[in-house]
């Protein structure tokens, strides 16, 4: 081997331990035994509250829990990420654990989901039952018939697929049926205003573009929003973990971040 062979090789060498020493890793959001990192924000309740112990940590499993309530009383709830984010693959598990609030809305039966592009907690009013953000939604059996997981639903929001605008509140996705006991693996690949995409289970089951606030939208503060000067179309924001009146467990919550 010459030498100017043997140069080439070494930097060969070298740069392609560059590339995989900086070739991004997993990142942990949720260490297994605090809720370091989030921060809760329930309606009717000043951001920062956890009343009830609505989210806590048990066993390594992030659960959202009502065994402390009298009543659920409106008091729909999610817990932000410290940190906004815009390109990223997020992934996780859930599982439902128990029944509802009895006096919550039918439609929060073996119903949860995480949100993305998420307004900060500190921004949504005290009253304010979610933030405006998309959801990739949770469901579970109800024994009345398919009800698939993985949908989006758009909290003053809209989006686009395939070029149309789309206005509706819940887009289906392709999901199969879960029971309410069982562990399903989720994962959002998120490209800024680019594109979103659902998995469940390692499988596509939605895909989405242009995810953005909704002008008409009062209900769910979109239009404040806009007059404070967020731009229309979304790019980035939180992720925001959902308490609506059913209990719910997520553990394995990590990120992985992608390049522009």
């Amino acid at each position: 081997m010459t030498f100017k062979t043997l140069a080439f090789c070494t930097l060969l060498s070298l740069c392609t331990s560059l590339v995989y020493a900086y070739e991004p890793e997993w990142i942990p959001l949720f260490d297994g035994k605090t809720l370091d990192g989030w921060t809760p924000k329930l309606a009717g309740h000043e951001t920062g509250k956890n009343p009830y112990r609505t989210f806590r940590v048990e066993d390594g499993v992030l659960k959202v829990s009502y065994d402390e309530y009298d009543k659920f009383s409106g008091q729909y709830g999610h817990l932000y990420s410290n940190h906004a984010y815009s390109r990223y693959i997020l992934r996780m598990e859930y599982r439902f654990e128990g029944g509802m609030m009895p006096d919550a809305p039918r439609f929060v039966n073996l119903n949860s989901g995480v949100m993305i592009h998420s307004q900060s907690p500190l921004s949504m009013g005290l009253d304010q039952s979610f933030p405006v953000s998309l959801e990739f939604q949770f469901l579970a059996d109800e024994g009345k018939g398919p009800r698939s997981t993985g949908n989006v639903c758009t909290p003053g929001t809209n989006l686009e697929i395939d070029g149309e605008l789309v206005t509706q509140h819940i887009i289906k996705s392709s999901a199969p049926t879960f029971p309410a006991d069982e562990w399903v693996a989720i994962e959002i690949e998120v490209r800024g205003n680019e594109e979103v995409i659902h998995r469940v289970n390692g499988q596509e089951v939605v895909r989405y573009q242009k995810p953005q606030l909704d002008p008409a939208d009062g209900v769910e503060a979109a239009a404040p929003l806009l007059a404070a000067g967020v731009p229309l179309q979304l790019s980035s924001g939180h992720i925001a973990l959902q308490a609506e009146g059913q209990g719910v467990w997520f553990r394995n919550i990590e990120l992985l971040p992608l390049e522009d």
